[in-house]
């Protein structure tokens, strides 16, 4: 990347550097950009047989509806009985 993009992009930011620091943002946004272009080497392509062997559909649960505890039993111990939580304020 060089300075006069650097210089260029800044203008659009409403950005002021000193010619040393464009310098010094070009060798850096190079240094990210070669980085970046490394992600193009992986492979991302999806196996599905060597990406989920570690799921095992046997070891989860059923989805089973089971009773709740009673109103009453939840609220014994809340401040307020109006079948709510009462919470401390942390937002003014």
């Amino acid at each position: 990347m060089d300075t006069n993009l650097v210089n260029y992009l800044a203008e659009l930011s409403k950005l002021e550097f000193s010619q040393d620091e464009l310098s010094k943002l070009s060798t850096e946004m190079t240094d990210i950009i070669s980085l970046m272009d490394t992600i193009k080497e992986i492979d991302v392509t999806y196996d599905d047989l060597k990406d989920n062997h570690n799921v095992y559909l046997g070891d989860i649960r059923k989805d089973a509806a089971a009773p709740s505890m009673p109103t009453s039993k939840v609220l014994q111990n809340a401040v307020n009985t109006n079948n709510c939580f009462v919470v401390p304020k942390v937002v003014e």
